[in-house]
């Protein structure tokens, strides 16, 4: 069955290209050109990924994008005309799960969205429950529970926690890490890995600010200690 996505953007220049190149590929295409149409579209299509710019009149992509990740674990590729990292930042701290700053390739973009739905479909070759740091991990259903009390994660921080899980006490560089979730790493989005922590830190870690669990080897990146 083909996937469905839903380009939000207030251009419809930019709307009608990147559904083109989509549509090309296969995929099936829902449209809104305002906050408040993205989130009655999202409502009724339920698309399986979002490309969501961030400058929307009616509702700010911001507030779509924390929407959509606070009711539901759809991935979301963010758009802006902005090139500040703090930007990218705030946006990934929202829960998206990559982003593209425009002026951009609509074949680049395609591609970025084909590896998030890899992400999230989590093609695991032999699905195992995982259990460390008082997780519960279940890497066929990808959910995970602490005392039976399911915590919520985008797909990414799945699958951030899954390969810090498999291997319990390794410790992985950022450019491992966004090799191994995204199946090939971007230049520059290394340090995209530190915001994906700092969420993930906040749903499993008694204290965020002091973790016990995922911690940071300076210089080199991120390790995940059991109890």
């Amino acid at each position: 069955m083909s996937k469905k996505i839903l380009v939000v953007d207030d251009e419809p220049k930019i709307v009608e290209i990147v559904k083109a190149y989509l549509e090309k590929d296969g995929f099936k295409v829902a449209t809104a050109y305002d906050g408040r149409a993205a989130l009655d579209a999202f409502s009724h299509e339920s698309p399986d990924l979002v490309i969501l710019d961030l400058m929307l009149p009616e509702v700010s992509g911001w507030d779509v994008c924390r929407r959509i990740c606070q009711e539901s674990g759809t991935p979301v590729i963010m758009l802006t005309a902005r090139d500040e990292i703090t930007d990218k930042v705030v946006g990934l701290e929202l829960g998206a799960d990559d982003y593209v700053t425009k002026p951009f390739e609509p074949k680049e973009l395609v591609s970025r969205v084909k590896a998030v739905l890899r992400r999230a479909q989590g093609h695991q070759v032999s699905p195992a429950i995982l259990r460390t740091a008082g997780l519960e991990i279940d890497t066929g259903k990808r959910r995970v529970s602490r005392n039976q009390q399911a915590i919520e994660l985008t797909p990414l921080e799945f699958d951030l926690l899954r390969v810090l899980a498999e291997q319990p006490g390794r410790v992985f560089s950022r450019m491992q890490l966004l090799d191994k979730v995204q199946g090939e790493a971007y230049e520059g989005y290394d340090r995209t890995i530190d915001s994906h922590i700092k969420n993930l830190r906040k749903k499993i870690e008694p204290d965020p600010n002091h973790p016990r669990h995922i911690l940071t080897v300076y210089g080199v990146g991120y390790k995940l200690e059991g109890e």
